[in-house]
């Protein structure tokens, strides 16, 4: 779980090729869509944006992928690991190289995704090629170097369980997850990151089988020829060699009862109410998973009567929102208030289950709905306004789709939806079977 924010789960990928895009696509830009003979795809954005880009590699592995017992955390891990560079480019000969041309190097890791982004002026476009070709073929580092990585992970897991948000998402996955990876965090189970100093030989073998063309995408956007762009892609990036291992993650049975749970938090804090059902996989044609997302913003939604009764008017919470994620397999949905007063968990957890109920039993008004549908559009639309803005949308349904043809379908999905569809998705995924309810709250309140 993240924290909190607001909105409508809004994806970001689209069905198109080398050609304009059709006249009922909602993305604005063409594409130019590449596979080079080792499997590595190229999707390239022409967009008017003077002399910038943003240059993406989409690792299509995350935590999900970490299925050996004790060897949680190593996605994560390896978003470290690729700053140490190689031994043509040393860590601190690209940081250089990377600051001397004003740019940034950043990298994310999630349950489906590793990424690494960076923005620039165009033309340093074949220098970011050739260094970024190089570290993902040749990482390279030594024992030392990857035990004092290692060691900085284990300072950040301790950092990041400073934040209640983190303790509790480590809770509620662990015991809404029996034999699903997505049980443990991105950054992994405590006792595994303890253990990693003594995985340098693992660590090897998860960049070669992980780190491999066919696993990979790039999104490069801006001020951009495509024919230009591939021609150094295809110089730089032809050299990799084939060889990616899929992960055997094992599916998550049928949860058939509600869990609860608490989690002490070893600070100050307002008590937190996650209340986590079991979703479907991202697809953007079920229907069922796109009303729920419709559903989440018109019950928990800052517009909701719900939010402006207890957030507005009744000030009992100082939070509350519906997360519905787009992720590879089956996720939690969930619903989160962070409440005030701790003897008000319960009633605030019953308005919760009323207002469950009234969208199960009657359809939702078919303005509010039209509204949703509208301002999901507009708000997708309007962020695509930089380059690295319309690479950053793509990226996560790049990662657990393995292209961009999933926009279109999802916004046909969207404008079908109709109030018998919010019904049935909220009386599908939102039942007590389904549910995992973990309360937090702090040594003080």
């Amino acid at each position: 779980m993240k924290p909190l924010t607001a909105g409508l789960c809004v994806l970001a990928a689209f069905t198109l090729a080398a050609a304009p895009a059709m006249s009922d696509a909602i993305f604005p830009y063409k594409v130019t869509t590449a596979v080079l003979p080792n499997g590595l795809k190229v999707i390239m954005i022409p967009m008017d944006a003077p002399g910038l880009v943003a240059y993406y590699s989409v690792v299509r592995t995350g935590s999900r992928d970490e299925v050996e017992p004790g060897r949680s955390g190593y996605a994560h891990f390896f978003e470290h690991m690729m700053f140490r560079g190689t031994k043509k480019y040393p860590g601190p000969v690209y940081d250089s190289i990377v600051t001397s041309i004003g740019a940034s190097a950043i990298a994310y890791t999630s349950d489906d995704i590793t990424a690494y982004h960076l923005n620039f002026a165009v033309e340093d476009l074949p220098k970011v090629i050739e260094i970024e070709s190089d570290r993902f073929q040749n990482l390279n580092y030594d024992l030392q170097g990857f035990q004092t990585e290692s060691g900085a992970i284990y300072g950040e897991y301790r950092k990041g369980v400073t934040n209640p948000f983190e303790v509790l998402d480590e809770k509620i996955r662990d015991l809404a997850f029996d034999v699903h990876t997505y049980k443990h965090t991105t950054i992994g189970f405590e006792r595994d990151i303890k253990a990693m100093p003594e995985g340098y030989e693992y660590s090897l073998g998860f960049f070669r089988r992980f780190y491999r063309p066919e696993n990979v995408v790039l999104l490069i956007v801006g001020d951009i020829k495509p024919d230009a762009v591939l021609k150094l892609v295809k110089k730089y990036y032809g050299p990799w060699q084939k060889g990616y291992q899929a992960s055997d993650v094992k599916p998550e049975p049928p949860q058939t009862a509600e869990r609860s749970g608490e989690v002490s938090y070893p600070g100050k804090t307002l008590p937190i109410l996650d209340m986590g059902y079991k979703g479907d996989a991202f697809d953007p044609s079920n229907t069922d998973f796109v009303a729920a997302g419709v559903f989440g913003e018109l019950a928990f939604g800052s517009t909701s009567d719900l939010y402006k009764k207890l957030y507005i008017k009744e000030q009992r919470v100082d939070a509350l929102q519906a997360s519905i994620p787009s992720q590879r397999d089956m996720p939690l949905f969930e619903i989160v208030a962070r409440v005030k007063n701790a003897d008000d968990i319960a009633p605030i957890r019953g308005e919760i289950e009323k207002t469950i109920a009234q969208f199960q039993s009657t359809p939702v008004d078919p303005q509010r709905l039209a509204g949703v549908k509208k301002r999901s559009r507009y708000e997708f639309l309007m962020s695509l306004d930089t380059p690295d803005r319309v690479a950053g949308h793509l990226a996560h349904t790049v990662a657990i789709t393995g292209g961009i043809e999933a926009l279109d379908a999802y916004y046909t999905t969207l404008a079908k939806i109709t109030p018998d569809d919010v019904m049935r998705a909220a009386g599908k995924y939102f039942v007590p079977a389904r549910r995992t309810t973990v309360v937090l709250k702090g040594v003080t309140q």
